[in-house]
């Protein structure tokens, strides 16, 4: 079958920044805007809209000499206006070179928001191009409420697109700016564009308003478009804009018909970096790159994973640097405990097995979470083995006072020896973590590295009364967890130590 290639424009960092709550630091720009480009490997990036601000400004500088030493400078896009001239001073002064002209792509908008005829409002565009093409800047453009105005406007679409298609242009970016078109209209209306303007250069841009920025994607591809514009987890205003990870996927195994440099592996690594960056949390069941995605509850799946990988797909987790996990809860059965088991080396009878099972359907049913990490426990208590707690964190003195650094004093016993140690930190669990790393190294020992710390109010209470303490931690590649209860913050997060001094 014969292969095009298709463009992948990221603008996370333009209209994913438009989400509600979110703003990103120069230097979170430009380590998006390098990770992007180089490991995910995106075509083109869309960094800012000019003129915002004076942040905004030194992100598009520090972004465009990264690039320009890089040479990618072309592949850095800012959105402008129409505003005579004044938006291409400012990408002038930020060193950008390629501009997405925002502009009207419905009369409704031409005529209520700006109040001007379609022959004013091209004289005005043409006016811009011209200034751009003397600057030997790129030009593409923005028809904003593009997908209303072939739904209501059509003859002013199509002016349009005949005026440009005598213009110094690159691309014509056509928006679903209000997430409204269907799967069959996205189809129908750039298949006729396509048609009608086979020379031009069209990206689609969809929003996920009635959750069909994905469907619309797929069907923007299979109408011919040349570029597409996606936000990493959907980042955008409102209900987001079609989500990275979910289109590529599904570009990838169902239209053959096109090829991407997008470098899967490097999803779900960016969609964490995004989250963090932006405080906006990933949805557990997010596809590709939600916690639960690649996760069998139910145990007749895990059963059937061990059986010819009866509940495989191709959307297999190891393509997003990923791993299949088997949840342990009510619903699990004894497969999907075999299988951490298996992961732990650890090894049961049928007898031993069942008891096992029973009871962590007794704690399923009581919404007690439970992870692979307190299976050794659950099997020492169910069945009185010699897995006993080797490590006990026996006494410690926390010491915080105004103008000195925290400290701490500790006592640990490891396979019935005490050990003491003091150290101060720059909080108080810090410096107890200084005291026991002192502790391990006597034994030429290495911790865990510390990945992941969170606090919360444990499932279920509706008191503030207890604190759960949730650390991840990470030793020769694999991560594991460790949980800890208390009504003292920093007492909870030492119970999880200790938990995970017993763990490695």
């Amino acid at each position: 079958m014969k292969t095009r290639k298709l463009e992948i424009m990221d603008t996370t960092l333009r209209d994913g920044e438009q989400t509600s709550g979110v703003s990103f630091t120069v230097s979170e720009k430009l380590t998006l805007a390098k990770l992007l480009l180089e490991e995910l490997k995106v075509d083109r990036i869309e960094v800012a809209s000019a003129r915002v601000s004076e942040g905004e400004l030194e992100a598009v500088k520090q972004i465009s000499q990264w690039a320009a030493e890089n040479g990618c400078l072309e592949n850095v896009e800012v959105l402008t206006f129409t505003d005579g001239g004044v938006s291409l001073k400012w990408m002038e002064k930020a060193g950008a070179i390629t501009q997405n002209l925002l502009t009207k792509g419905s009369l409704n908008h031409l005529k209520h928001q700006l109040k001007k005829t379609p022959e004013q409002h091209f004289t005005d565009i043409a006016a811009i191009f011209s200034a751009a093409e003397k600057r030997g800047f790129i030009s593409n453009i923005y028809l904003e409420d593009w997908s209303n105005g072939m739904r209501n406007s059509r003859e002013y679409v199509f002016q349009f697109l005949d005026f440009l298609s005598t213009q110094p242009i690159k691309r014509v970016l056509l928006p679903d700016t209000l997430g409204i078109l269907t799967h069959r209209e996205t189809f129908a209306y750039i298949s006729e564009i396509i048609e009608r303007y086979p020379d031009m250069h069209f990206d689609f841009h969809g929003h996920n308003d009635y959750d069909l920025g994905v469907a619309n994607i797929m069907e923007a591809v299979k109408a011919g478009c040349h570029g597409l514009h996606l936000t990493v987890n959907g980042m955008g205003e409102r209900a987001g804009n079609a989500p990275m990870a979910s289109a590529i996927a599904v570009i990838n195994d169902f239209l053959p018909e096109v090829t991407m440099e997008v470098n899967e592996k490097a999803l779900f690594k960016v969609s964490k970096l995004v989250s963090a960056f932006t405080g906006v949390g990933i949805p557990s069941n997010k596809p590709i790159v939600g916690d639960n995605v690649f996760t069998q509850t139910a145990g007749i799946h895990a059963d059937g994973d061990s059986k010819k990988n009866l509940y495989f797909s191709d959307l297999m987790p190891e393509r997003f640097g990923r791993k299949r996990k088997y949840a342990l809860g009510k619903m699990s059965g004894k497969a999907n405990i075999q299988k951490n088991l298996q992961e732990l080396g650890l090894t049961l009878n049928d007898e031993e097995l069942k008891k096992v099972t029973q009871r962590i359907i007794e704690l399923g049913d009581k919404k007690e979470r439970v992870t692979k990490d307190d299976l050794p426990y659950i099997i020492s208590d169910v069945l009185d083995t010699d897995f006993q707690q080797k490590v006990f964190v026996k006494s410690y003195v926390l010491t915080h006072s105004k103008g000195l650094r925290p400290s701490t004093t500790l006592s640990v016993e490891i396979d019935g020896k005490l050990y003491e140690e003091n150290a101060s930190g720059d909080g108080q669990y810090d410096a107890f973590m200084n005291a026991l790393r002192k502790v391990y190294a006597s034994k030429k020992m290495e911790l865990p590295k510390l990945i992941d710390y969170a606090v919360r109010i444990p499932p279920g209470s509706s008191s503030d009364a207890l604190c759960e303490t949730i650390i991840t931690w990470e030793k020769e590649g694999k991560e594991f967890t460790s949980r800890g209860l208390d009504s003292d913050q920093t007492v909870s997060a030492i119970k999880a130590t200790e938990k995970m001094l017993n763990i490695i």
